[in-house]
């Protein structure tokens, strides 16, 4: 699976073009699109110019020699590829298996294109057999998690290997939520939207257009 994710990376960066503002993603599968940005900017003198989506990737890029900026320093981002965690028909898709699910966001909020790539394990009818990461300032998250708790999301902390609550990029805490099937993830969005003290949610609806699959037959694009 590893060398069909580097496919998929490699697939990805042929969308990038000299002059681009590119959104680097964070995961396993990002990671492929980043090195062989990397290797386009010494092989190939590609120039363009990065925007991380995680303390992690900026080390990545920078240990390449991709030149960088923060979201803050560009207008706008021409195109941003990353990775998801569950996707369903509706390339609706869930995010934050590696806790950086708010500067992805961001990111991807200000990108005019935006691609995931993926395996085809990440693949779904329903959202919901991955847990919706939900970002949450530390004040009151003991409520957050209790709140959650009543209306049946199953939550659980993010916590390290050593059993402390991770702490993200941003220093929020995560709440995992567990919910077997979500009918309408347009509706949760909304709800966690506007629950006080959540900052963000790994819910990422109608954002992409087009998605990379990597699988047991090789790499195929889904468009919407």
């Amino acid at each position: 699976m590893e060398k069909l994710k580097k496919e998929v990376g490699k697939k990805a960066a042929e969308y990038v073009e000299s002059g681009m503002i590119v959104g680097l993603g964070t995961g396993s599968t990002a990671a492929f699109f980043v090195e062989e940005l990397g290797r386009r900017i010494k092989e190939e003198g590609l120039k363009v110019i990065g925007v991380t989506t995680s303390h992690a990737t900026s080390a990545q890029a920078k240990a390449l020699g991709i030149p960088l900026k923060s979201i803050d320093e560009v207008s706008h981002v021409d195109l941003t590829v990353d990775g998801a965690d569950e996707i369903d028909h509706q390339l609706n898709g869930i995010k934050g298996g590696g806790a950086a699910l708010l500067m992805e966001k961001i990111v991807a909020t200000y990108s005019k294109d935006y691609i995931w790539i993926v395996d085809e394990g990440k693949l779904s009818t329903h959202l919901g057999s991955f847990k919706v990461p939900v970002e949450v300032i530390p004040y009151g998250s003991e409520q957050l998690f209790h709140q959650f708790k009543e209306v049946g999301y199953a939550p659980t902390w993010r916590v390290s290997t050593s059993g402390e609550k991770v702490v993200t990029d941003m220093q929020h805490y995560i709440i995992d939520l567990h919910i077997d099937k979500i009918e309408d993830p347009a509706t949760l969005a909304h709800e966690l939207d506007c629950t006080v003290g959540v900052v963000e949610h790994g819910l990422f609806n109608n954002m992409v257009k087009k998605v990379i699959v990597a699988g047991t037959d090789g790499v195929r694009i889904i468009e919407k």
